[in-house]
């Protein structure tokens, strides 16, 4: 994370429109609790038109919050003069991965501190498909310390002066308190959730200032800091985490966070040239390498990697955040190489920030916009905090809301129904397909390996609006308030 820094949490707010709220604790969400019906089946009295189409709603107003509605919707020949929107299962995109959030270190102690049948239940209902639950199937965690550790720790440290180039004291051993039995436990529950790793900084006795915080990463070193991966990922799985992939850096470019190291263009490309790809394919490791983790705002970074061929050709794709930029960089960068995948890894909700606001320009950007823009996967930043926005470590992020906040009670922020609205519905494996864009409602479609449809629709405009669901020369008239979010499955 670099959002300690006032400059972008101000520019997140000011894009995103947020206004300061009291966050106050929510009932836990219930996926099948009916709210207001907002949405009235177009079909003449009696009739049952085939198929149905149900609708899970948020209202900005949290008068909704990821409820089932009552009321299905049918399918019937198109009536009203409305905008509309079409469905085209034929024309087809990406296969997704899935939808979820960072597992901090944070995060994980705070679960792990909870009683053990609240942390049960808490997992099942973020992990699992059942009623009720929302179904994470993706999740993002930390190579040694993130910023929202209470700690800064590598898996190899040593005294200012020692360095350890057999890497002889390696050890997991931090991750064994908290992270690892949580993980355990979610893959209990899902057992194909994929698992990405990301390191903050490789241990400060490889780096060119032999500290934390930022400097570089000496290239004298870039192949015991390749076997350093390596012996990560194999520790991971001799515990029983398999991790699917990794990205060299959590953002190269910013070296103000704690911990932190910079990494440029060139020096990736090298890294992963001479010592990442090789290594991996020596140890017959099949985790992928993504590339870049960073913002928007430079593309050139990832297009210059992937026009390394030899670098490249180890690299399965490029990862994003959103802190700066637009997000259309993530079609620029998959139209240079549409051979090569595309992901988004994280994007923070601000604590004291707007519901609505937040509510709005994620699921504009993330959920609906980096989909459309050929991600494979969207995270959101850190799946919980406490109620002081802790832990982190000295100089990580003090602003960072979670998904959920744990303290006395489980209060569910705007992040967990920003990824629920996609991730209980659109499962790894559903395939983007065509929905004509109108304006002023946002939207997204796929197609499931049941063979569900799931289109997500934003309405962005000032007032309430009605329009149309066309799929097949049949269609469904339906109704969002101002800044509502709709998922519809049928």
């Amino acid at each position: 994370m670099k959002l300690n820094r006032p400059f972008y949490a101000l520019a997140i707010m000011v894009i995103a429109g947020m206004l300061p709220i009291v966050v106050i604790a929510q009932t836990p969400a219930n996926a099948d609790s009916h709210g207001p019906a907002t949405a009235q089946a177009n079909t003449p009295s009696g009739r049952q038109a085939s198929p149905s189409v149900s609708l899970w709603l948020t209202n900005p107003d949290q008068s909704a919050l990821f409820q089932r509605q009552p009321a299905n919707l049918m399918f019937a020949p198109p009536a009203g003069n409305h905008p509309t929107i079409t469905v085209d299962t034929s024309s087809t995109f990406q296969t997704m991965d899935g939808f979820g959030y960072t597992l901090t270190g944070g995060s994980a102690s705070l679960i792990d501190g909870l009683h053990r049948e609240a942390r049960q239940a808490l997992l099942r209902e973020l992990f699992s498909t059942d009623s009720g639950c929302i179904g994470i199937s993706y999740l993002r965690i930390s190579i040694g310390s993130s910023d929202m550790d209470a700690s800064v720790f590598s898996y190899d440290d040593m005294p200012a002066g020692k360095k350890d180039p057999a890497l002889t004291d390696f050890t997991i051993a931090r991750d064994q308190q908290h992270l690892i039995p949580i993980l355990r436990s979610i893959l209990a529950l899902n057992p194909h959730i994929k698992i990405l790793g990301s390191p903050w900084s490789a241990p400060s006795w490889m780096k060119d200032n032999d500290t934390t915080k930022g400097g570089r990463l000496d290239p004298a070193n870039y192949k015991v800091y390749a076997l350093y991966l390596v012996k990560y990922i194999q520790a991971m799985k001799a515990a029983g985490i398999p991790i699917d992939a990794i990205t060299p850096q959590n953002e190269p470019m910013n070296p103000k966070n704690n911990p932190s190291m910079v990494v440029t263009d060139t020096a990736e490309a090298a890294f992963v040239r001479t010592a990442l790809g090789p290594a991996f394919q020596q140890a017959g490791l099949t985790t992928k390498i993504i590339v870049w983790d960073h913002n928007c705002d430079m593309p050139e970074y990832p297009l210059y990697i992937l026009g390394d061929a030899a670098a490249a050709a180890y690299v399965d794709g490029s990862a994003f955040h959103l802190y700066m930029g637009d997000v259309s960089a993530l079609s620029t960068v998959h139209n240079a190489y549409p051979h090569k995948n595309i992901y988004f890894t994280e994007e923070y909700t601000a604590g004291g920030s707007s519901f609505a606001g937040d509510l709005s320009w994620h699921v504009a950007n993330l959920i609906i916009g980096a989909p459309r823009n050929w991600a494979r996967n969207v995270l959101e930043w850190n799946l919980a905090a406490d109620p002081n926005l802790n832990p982190h470590t000295p100089g990580g992020c003090n602003t960072c809301l979670g998904a959920l906040t744990i303290g006395s009670s489980v209060t569910r922020n705007v992040s967990y129904y920003i990824i629920a609205h996609a991730a209980k519905f659109v499962r790894p494996g559903s395939v983007r397909v065509a929905s004509t864009m109108t304006d002023g409602l946002p939207n997204v479609a796929y197609q499931t390996p049941a063979g569900k449809k799931v289109l997500i629709v934003l309405n962005q405009t000032g007032t309430a609006r009605t329009f149309n669901i066309s799929f097949r020369g049949q269609a469904v008239t339906t109704t969002l308030m101002a800044g509502a979010v709709g998922t519809y499955v049928w």
